[in-house]
């Protein structure tokens, strides 16, 4: 059973990855996709399935508000908002510029909160909407070098939780997808962000080879369209869950981080690391 669907969608970071899978899977649909990235290149593809493209740098709020108001100008009642866009800013917390941190959480929290706050009045008018946060197993998870992105994602999940008790009196649901491991260059990006951020001579440098070995084999047990589907029925599906896990693996993750004593998670994680 899915619910009524108006068939307007914004996804933020469509260049590559789940964005990309996305915005062509509801553009195939009958959805109207309005889709923002920095990498319009990248986003060529997608305008033969429909899809209209913006300049988006979510590291900068100017560049936020336009994009909106140039989706307004196409079209002011969108029926869902999906936050996709984020990076693993990787590196031991002793090591990561503080500048580089608030650059995490300026594009993976707050650049996703001021888009809902823009778009949460038009939602609020016509009492319906849809606001589906990425996350990750990050958001119940904790890993060294890995400290500043998973605080962001922590983030995110609180944020989306208080959102949901917040705004489902006018008819709006807020979502979490909390994917795993996936096949994309975010792997890719956290370990270059690892490399930069933790100099050669750095007590943490070690690490980075056994965040390596634990995380690639994770990085490819999921594509980018199986993801897509999980943020379609998120979108459509008549009764959402606040939050989906992407497969049963990262369900038993996020289950054993919520309820196994820290001295046993903590041991499992060095255990991988080594």
């Amino acid at each position: 059973m899915h619910y009524e669907k108006n068939k307007t969608v914004i996804i933020t970071r469509a260049s590559s990855g789940m964005g990309f899978a996305a915005a062509e899977l509801f553009s195939k649909h009958g959805w109207q996709v309005f889709a923002g990235a920095r990498r319009l290149e990248r986003m060529k593809e997608l305008k033969k399935f429909g899809v209209e493209t913006f300049f988006l740098d979510l590291s900068k709020d100017d560049s936020i508000e336009t994009f909106f108001r140039q989706v307004l100008q196409k079209n002011d009642d969108i029926d869902v908002l999906i936050n996709n866009a984020g990076y693993g800013e990787y590196g031991s917390l002793e090591d990561t510029p503080i500048e580089q941190a608030r650059a995490q959480f300026q594009v993976n929290v707050f650049a996703a909160m001021q888009l809902t706050q823009l778009l949460l009045p038009f939602m609020r008018k016509k009492h319906k909407g849809r606001i589906i946060n990425i996350s990750s197993i990050a958001g119940f998870l904790y890993t060294p070098l890995g400290g500043w992105y998973d605080a962001t994602k922590h983030a995110l999940e609180t944020l989306t939780d208080t959102l949901r008790l917040e705004t489902e009196t006018f008819g709006i649901q807020a979502i979490l997808i909390e994917p795993g491991g996936t096949r994309s260059e975010w792997l890719e990006t956290a370990l270059k962000n690892a490399r930069k951020n933790t100099p050669k001579n750095s007590i943490y440098y070690s690490l980075i080879d056994a965040f390596d070995k634990m995380f690639s084999p994770m990085s490819s047990k999921r594509s980018s369209q199986d993801l897509a589907e999980l943020f379609y029925q998120a979108a459509t599906v008549e009764h959402p869950k606040a939050r989906y896990a992407d497969g049963f693996s990262n369900r038993t993750v996020i289950w054993a981080f919520r309820h196994l004593p820290y001295s046993l998670t903590d041991m499992v994680i060095k255990k991988l690391m080594k």
